[in-house]
């Protein structure tokens, strides 16, 4: 069954950024980049387009904006129509877009700490200012849980806050907020007037419960809402460049794409064939992935609690990244050099993701079950080895 997954493919000399940065001793589990071949649906769509032979501009293929709004009906309840999606070049993209289209410079952006780095450097990048409030932790037994403080964000917004940026699924923190959770932050949006962008790229990597959609919630909420998905992570292909945006407030869509206007290009027709393959032909691969990566968070987090007591975990409900405490192992000094240099391990630094992320390293394991094991080896021989 697991077969495919198990599977160790050589990514070294394949111009991987996962696998180039570091040395050829260090098994890197960092970037959100899985280390499992793409699905054969997408790959054999891919070759088909290579063989007409003609790569030229490309149109949005036939029927997938189509396809994309019954995706929404079928696994959320969700009407939407195809003149509301905005097709973009990738989720990071996307941020920085809305970001521009939404306010006026020295505006305000309101996120969560810890967070995907790029809701830190979006806002910035856009002649924005940062507003954060962080995430409320606490113990649950073993586990660390992240929850919205909403005591946090009502202190973090000002008069010039204009937009809020949502991870939903949450990264690092891998979790799947309740829509009890989503109403709450949907109420404190209306109430101070802001414009919600729901980064709700990992929304298909769903490890336990289920989610829902920020803007489904109800009406009112969708119409200040912006929501961004993609295949990339689900699908292994964030190589191909290629996402969307479904935005059901005529001006806000009407903002998003005239910021757009000339600086974001188009989603090349490559990308394109990979969505309209992923969405309509990968649903027994991706329930296979689903059950590889649940075994492989298992797996991670017995392995923690038995042999790396000392590290706490978050318990993730969605997405294949761990969110490591670290604080207790007794590192001196730099945790992400640390694994690096003595265990031969590359993570993701805590701090990239804001306050909060001080003393945590992310790790990916989207890999094979090899791998990890071989990971979680290194650790234990670094932190036991005096």
């Amino acid at each position: 069954m697991f077969d495919e997954f198990d599977r160790r493919i050589e990514r070294r000399g394949s111009d991987s950024i996962k696998w180039q940065r570091y040395g050829a001793d260090v098994l890197p589990l960092w970037v959100a980049d899985m280390d499992f071949a793409t699905p054969p649906p997408v790959l054999r769509a891919l070759h088909e387009r290579l063989e007409h032979g003609v790569l030229g501009y490309g149109a949005t293929p036939e029927g997938l904006a189509e396809m994309l709004c019954e995706r929404m009906q079928q696994r959320y309840q969700w009407t939407v129509t195809p003149d509301q999606l905005i097709f973009l070049p990738g989720l990071v993209c996307g941020l920085n877009l809305v970001c521009r289209a939404v306010g006026q410079a020295g505006d305000g952006v309101l996120v969560q700490t810890p967070v995907y780095p790029p809701f830190l450097s979006a806002p910035i990048h856009q002649g924005r200012e940062l507003h954060s409030a962080p995430l409320a932790a606490s113990l649950r037994g073993d586990y660390w849980r992240y929850e919205p403080d909403y005591s946090a964000l009502e202190q973090a917004i000002t008069a010039r806050t204009r937009l809020f940026l949502l991870c939903h699924p949450h990264n690092p923190v891998g979790r799947i907020f309740t829509p009890k959770e989503l109403e709450r932050l949907a109420e404190l949006c209306i109430r101070h007037d802001l414009v919600i962008c729901s980064d709700e790229i990992h929304c298909d990597l769903v490890l336990e419960g289920r989610h829902r959609p920020t803007a489904s919630l109800a009406p009112e909420i969708a119409q200040r809402c912006i929501t961004l998905m993609a295949p990339s992570k689900t699908f292994n292909l964030a190589g191909l460049a290629v996402s969307f945006a479904i935005v059901q407030n005529p001006h806000l869509h009407r903002l998003v794409t005239a910021a757009a206007e000339g600086i974001v290009a188009h989603v090349n027709i490559l990308g394109f064939a990979a969505m309209m393959a992923a969405y309509t032909q990968c649903a027994d691969w991706l329930q296979t992935l689903l059950a590889y990566l649940r075994a492989n968070r298992d797996y991670l987090l017995t392995y923690c609690a038995r042999r790396l007591p000392a590290i706490r975990l978050t318990w993730p409900e969605a997405t294949y990244l761990g969110w490591l405490d670290c604080r207790a192992a007794g590192i001196e000094g730099d945790i992400h050099r640390f694994f690096l240099e003595r265990a031969g391990v590359a993570f993701n630094e805590g701090p990239s993701f804001g306050p909060g992320g001080e003393g945590f390293v992310r790790l990916n394991f989207g890999c094979p079950r090899a791998t990890l094991n071989e990971a979680l080896e290194r650790m234990h021989r670094a932190l036991t080895s005096g």
